[in-house]
């Protein structure tokens, strides 16, 4: 039929498309695909093409369409209509076209199907730039050797106005402030489009503190790149009304950080720790930290309750994919319930993925997600948490995995790391099992959630509660399942923290301060998840992240917490009156 037609047939090896080319319209066709695509936009076909005896067999009616060519049906014969007049086209460039800017390229084309000479063409409607917006219809006709002209071809085009440049602007409630007075700032910038893409403050700061003459400036930018500036000059008294540290402790926002005296925090009076414990087996796998050949990282047999913490590096120089195991050593069916899962990488920043899946666990804790129930047979093997596999690691990418399950009878749990091209359970015997050659941070470590319920007032004066630095809370102490020695979980981490504070005084500040420096991590304070991270040249311990301000009443505030995979340890839990508003 292409042939009849007299139009060209090609193949592209490379994507498998059949390509038919007729007077200037281009056909893609896939072998077994419910669509194809005309002149580069995809449509669908009720029924896909075959190949029949190395032809491929398209649907005629939708062909024919596309070809523009007319046809009859009667009596089960279709009968093609062909056209003896010459055929003209063309396309236009660019697609957007805006008055008095843009010159336009038109591309015609033509052919007779007579095989005759084109010796005139005639256009209507056709400018190099349209001076003004607006629809405008362009025509072209092409005559043949014999006199005889093609009929239009017509293309609607649309002409756009010139981008307008986005107009710059912001308001201030005053234009008189004393220092350490807030201001509320408001943006009333603009744009034609409604295109701003981009916005840059400079001198803009919540408060001043220096009296005198302030400029605030905004630039604005759209879609086209265009700027538009403006800028408001505002005065600073002489009066104060909030202190540079008055101000912070009472305006900072939830999970950002500001600057504290990290020298006194030392000397500052502690609460009195004391914990109970809930019966959860912490299954710690962050030991050797980074992997520098295929191996088991961990093993042991845990029953009822476990929380997994995963925290590795790949450094063995391919693509690698990380696993945990579950397996039935026993002679009974067993039920393993996943309860919660939180994954976070592959990254080549390690805090980042620590508090990522740090702050997924929480959100799935407080989401209470369905659990999911699988049956290991006796002897069966299965990987569990398919999300921590689902995407190989490149050389030096971190993976931080954080979960929850539970078992109705003793399961043989291993973590590994092997090729990505591995079949993990086939392989399974043929690993060796890998030395923690950094320190001892694998291990299994039982009552891994530590519950601090403190029914003594709290806020009205300063005081800390130190965690993780194993005087006033000490490091866990378990067992290595591999090497059957004694193991320590150094900085606690997979540790949960549950700590109610029963009688909070009204508007009091509670803050994360770290001590052992970067820290990148999340916590839930009355059932909202708060991020927060300390990093930079800065001294990290004389900054502290605000996790919550009490109103203007007593509360009982609950703060979940645990040392996030990355980041480093101590930290501290500050809580002090807030400054009086006025």
């Amino acid at each position: 039929m292409a042939e009849r037609l007299g139009a060209t047939v090609t193949i592209n090896s490379k994507t498998n498309e059949t390509i038919i080319q007729l007077e200037g319209v281009e056909l893609k066709y896939k072998n077994n695909s419910k669509s194809y695509v005309l002149n580069g936009t995809s449509y669908p076909l009720k029924t896909a093409p075959y190949t029949d005896n190395n032809v491929l067999m398209v649907p005629l009616i939708p062909f024919l369409q596309c070809l523009n060519i007319p046809y009859t049906v009667e009596n089960k014969t279709i009968t093609l209509q062909r056209s003896t007049k010459p055929v003209a086209s063309f396309k236009v460039q660019p697609e957007e076209i805006v008055a008095g800017e843009t010159t336009v390229i038109y591309e015609p084309y033509s052919y007779s199907p007579l095989g005759l000479d084109i010796v005139d063409e005639r256009w209507e409607g056709k400018e190099e730039v349209f001076d003004k917006p607006g629809s405008y219809s362009v025509s072209y006709s092409v005559q043949d050797s014999e006199g005889v002209w093609s009929d239009p071809f017509k293309v609607n085009l649309e002409v756009v106005k010139p981008n307008e440049p986005p107009v710059a602007n912001f308001s201030t409630d005053k234009d008189e402030y004393r220092m350490g007075e807030p201001i509320i700032y408001t943006d009333l910038s603009s744009d034609d489009e409604d295109a701003i893409v981009d916005r840059i403050w400079s001198n803009k700061e919540e408060a001043f503190f220096t009296p005198g003459s302030v400029t605030i400036n905004l630039e604005v930018k759209d879609r086209h790149g265009a700027i538009g500036e403006f800028s408001k000059t505002i005065k600073i008294s002489n009066e104060t009304l909030y202190t540079h540290e008055e101000f912070y402790k009472l305006f900072t926002p939830i999970g950002n950080k500001l600057a504290i005296d990290g020298y006194s925090v030392k000397a500052m009076e502690a609460i009195p720790y004391s914990y109970q414990t809930e019966p959860i087996t912490l299954f710690r796998s962050s030991g050797p930290e980074s992997i520098n050949s295929e191996g088991i990282l961990y093993q042991d047999t845990i029953s009822g309750d476990a929380r997994f913490l995963l925290h590795h590096k790949n450094q063995i120089g391919q693509l690698a994919k990380l696993y945990v195991l579950a397996e039935n050593p026993g002679t009974s069916p067993v039920t393993i319930t996943l309860k919660n899962e939180a994954m976070a990488g592959p990254t080549s920043y390690a805090e980042w993925a620590g508090r990522m899946s740090l702050t997924r666990y929480f959100e799935g804790l407080l989401a209470g997600k369905n659990a999911q129930k699988i049956t290991l047979q006796p002897g069966e093997k299965r990987i569990i948490w398919n999300s921590i596999n689902k995407n190989p690691m490149k050389p030096n990418e971190i993976i931080t995995f954080t979960g929850d399950l539970s078992s109705d009878a003793p399961i043989r749990y291993t973590s590994m790391l092997v090729s990505a091209k591995r079949d993990p359970i086939a392989d399974l015997e043929k690993l060796p099992y890998l030395d923690p050659n950094e320190s001892i941070v694998r291990g299994t470590f039982a009552d891994s959630t530590r519950v601090f319920v403190y029914n003594d007032p709290v806020g009205t004066r300063s005081v800390k509660l130190s965690l993780t630095d194993n005087r006033e809370d000490p490091f866990q102490q378990g067992l290595d399942g591999i090497k059957g020695t004694e193991a320590l979980n150094s900085g606690n981490y997979g540790l949960i923290y549950k700590l109610k504070l029963n009688h909070v005084a009204a508007n009091t500040l509670i803050l994360f301060n770290p001590r052992g420096g970067l820290f990148v991590g999340s916590a839930v304070v009355n059932g909202e998840v708060v991020t927060f991270g300390h990093s930079g040249k800065e001294d990290i311990s004389s900054t502290a992240s605000v996790l919550y301000r009490t109103g203007n009443q007593e509360e009982s505030v609950e703060i979940w917490i645990s040392p996030a995979a990355g980041s480093n340890l101590p930290f501290v839990l500050l809580f002090e009156p807030l400054p009086l508003k006025k």
